[in-house]
């Protein structure tokens, strides 16, 4: 529709200037810019070149009515040519391959937690330590590549007559991307941490045996709830959604206990040793907003803000859609608790 639109208002703008001043050197600049003014006054978007585009074409011909008449008319049947065949043979949709691109970032992100933390419980040597920040860095790239596929998906789910709530899907899909990717972030930041530790502190280990094992077994808990994360944010089905949730708090409620015994043993440490206290609780900052990441409630409340804002950019886009909505809406006189309670079960069903 944008399309057709564009090509009409540059039809329109050529035929006025055929009839004021015709094709002359100045004109034909003049042209240009006013079809570019009148682009952004028609909302075309990303189709404003194509405005002036059809009013050079047509201005630039001498049976000016013919020329402009054949032009809408050959867009009116490519629009209705690509309308038929993406209605008889719809494009593929993409979802599933970003979930399993989500999905493996997160199992990356898991691997590498673990033997951070394994190595963090005995004697890491600052080579090691280094070592592991750089794969940490390094995370940055595969979360490009996630997000070029998470891009693929978005595209095709925009007017996708195979897809339903398609704006629910691409928003469910980034904010999830989103908080791993403030988790891989944090993450980065960890094993800075511990590899200024690690130079602190060596040849000797970097905590005592006890405070290495908690430390450990935090960084499994909070792996293990990445995965589950993802798992939750590419799963279709509602009750599945509801049981990797379920999931996903248990870990996260033993993460949260974990981590109140790991603080506990870090004040003991620092009451006998104050070395590089400020290390050790840059250690507890970092997992701590690693968990308050992953929390249900945390993702719930981003998500709606999410869609709340998507649903006013879409109304801005096109209020005469809003509009029409809320007006069958009046004539089948549905109920505006209905309403809410519809969009409710949706939101819960991701």
């Amino acid at each position: 529709m944008r399309r057709v639109n564009a090509v009409v208002a540059g039809v329109l703008v050529a035929i006025a200037f055929s009839l004021l001043v015709g094709l002359t050197w100045w004109s034909l600049g003049l042209l240009i810019v006013a079809a570019l003014a009148v682009g952004h006054l028609v909302r075309v978007d990303e189709y404003v070149p194509e405005v002036a585009i059809s009013a050079m074409l047509v201005l630039g011909v001498t049976t000016v009515g013919n020329t402009a008449w054949a032009r809408v008319l050959e867009t009116l049947i490519g629009a209705v040519v690509g309308l038929g065949t993406n209605l008889l043979l719809p494009p593929p949709v993409w979802v599933e391959e970003a979930g399993e691109s989500i999905e493996g970032l997160a199992r990356r992100v898991r691997q590498l937690m673990l033997r951070i933390g394994e190595e963090a419980a005995g004697r890491m040597p600052s080579e090691q330590a280094a070592a592991r920040l750089h794969e940490a860095r390094r995370l940055d790239h595969d979360i490009i590549e996630v997000d070029a596929a998470l891009r693929q998906a978005e595209d095709s789910l925009r007017l996708n007559p195979r897809v339903r709530e398609g704006v629910l899907h691409r928003v469910v899909l980034r904010t999830g991307l989103d908080t791993l990717e403030i988790c891989t972030v944090v993450l980065r930041v960890l094993a800075r941490t511990l590899t200024d530790l690690t130079k602190e502190r060596e040849p000797g280990t970097l905590f005592p045996a006890e405070t290495g094992a908690t430390l450990e077994r935090l960084l499994s808990e909070i792996a293990d709830a990445v995965v589950s994360f993802a798992v939750l944010v590419t799963t279709d089905v509602s009750e599945n959604a509801e049981s990797a949730e379920d999931r996903l708090t248990s870990q996260l409620r033993e993460a949260a206990a974990t981590r109140d015994k790991l603080a506990q043993l870090l004040l003991e440490q620092l009451q006998h040793d104050a070395r590089q206290w400020q290390l050790h609780g840059a250690v507890l900052t970092e997992v701590n907003r690693m968990i308050d990441e992953l929390d249900t409630e945390h993702r719930s409340h981003r998500l709606l803000e999410e869609l709340d804002r998507a649903t006013r950019e879409q109304d801005g886009r096109l209020p005469w859609l809003s509009r029409l909505r809320e007006h069958v809406h009046r004539r089948l006189r549905v109920p505006d608790r209905l309403r809410r309670n519809r969009r409710g079960k949706s939101r819960r069903s991701r």
